[in-house]
């Protein structure tokens, strides 16, 4: 790989690790830095930063660009959505040497890219939109989906469409913003569009159809990093951090005979860590249980007979799920 970035002396020696210098992955992004022990200042918001503790440098770019830098190979690491991994890929075909490997799933910005129409419009399939005017900023995902919505069409009556499936009927034209605005504005007849919580979709007067990719956050890396033991080093780090995240550590107390079924209940990650108390047939117990699931895990516990469960918080791990 090679490193040739000067505004900030030479990177050569550094490991490049793209983040999104913007957007719904910014903060969640610099957070995981942070419980990851990377350390940078980030000087008069220059989109690179020098890493205080590791030979690695973050590189800020709009998450949309991240999947280029890595797939090409300038830079090594990056954090983007899967949304864009798969536009770009759609656009730019991967090969032995060129497009990204996916390292992980982060589970944080969560969203889907959907094919939106006006609530009140007379479209209700996506199929009913080929051959009419659709924006997004997803050009090529939405190219590649009514192509093959035409393909489909044609096959079904191959008299009335000919070869016209060979070139795309329906109008994918690009907007960078405000993409929901351009039905009620008169420019579109439908949108392809991210949906999160499906507010402002609903502010704008718009309802899905179809969804064309489920994203989420992603780790992604170059075919060729130019230090794989670091970038490995990295990875675990982050990797710890996420499984923190995800989990806590709950304690309790139980009678042995009940200890089977607790186990059930809190099996952790090979099997829990039991201890015996000083009391004849009682043991504590300990295991990692999923935080979104860890006061159903209470309940059963108190109602099977567990007494004194605490739930602490894991800052930091070194183990995967």
């Amino acid at each position: 790989m090679d490193h040739k970035i000067d505004s900030v002396g030479s990177l050569n020696d550094r490991l490049l690790f793209a983040v999104p210098k913007k957007g719904r992955l910014h903060q969640p992004c610099l957070d995981l830095l942070s419980g990851s022990d990377i350390q940078f200042h980030r000087h008069n918001r220059l989109d690179i930063a020098l890493v205080k503790n590791l030979p690695l440098a973050l590189i800020f770019l709009p998450a949309a660009d991240i999947p280029t830098f890595v797939g090409e190979g300038r830079v090594d690491l990056g954090i983007t959505g899967r949304d864009q991994v798969a536009e770009h890929e759609a656009d730019t075909p991967p090969t032995d040497t060129t497009g990204v490997v996916e390292v992980m799933n982060l589970g944080f910005g969560s969203c889907r890219l959907q094919v939106q129409v006006p609530e009140n419009g007379p479209i209700q399939t996506s199929d009913q939109l080929v051959g009419k005017n659709v924006v997004t900023s997803f050009t090529a995902l939405s190219k590649a989906y009514f192509r093959d919505l035409e393909a489909q069409r044609a096959r079904m009556t191959p008299q009335a469409n000919g070869d016209a499936s060979k070139d795309l009927q329906t109008t994918i034209k690009f907007v960078g913003g405000s993409v929901e605005a351009a039905c009620a504005l008169g420019v579109a007849d439908g949108i392809v569009d991210l949906v999160e919580s499906g507010e402002t979709m609903r502010a704008a007067g718009l309802k899905a159809i179809d969804t064309v990719v489920e994203s989420t956050a992603v780790l992604i890396s170059s075919k060729h990093p130019s230090d794989p033991k670091l970038l490995k080093k990295i990875t675990s780090r982050i990797k710890g951090v996420i499984t923190a995240q995800r989990f806590v550590l709950c304690t309790y107390n139980v009678s042995r005979k009940l200890l089977t079924k607790a186990s059930h209940i809190t099996p952790g990650k090979r099997a829990p860590t039991v201890t015996a108390l000083e009391e004849e047939d009682w043991v504590a117990v300990q295991a990692m249980v999923e935080r979104k699931q860890i006061a159903n895990v209470m309940d059963e516990l108190a109602e099977l007979g567990a007494t004194d469960i605490l739930v602490t918080k894991i800052d930091n791990s070194r183990t995967t799920w």
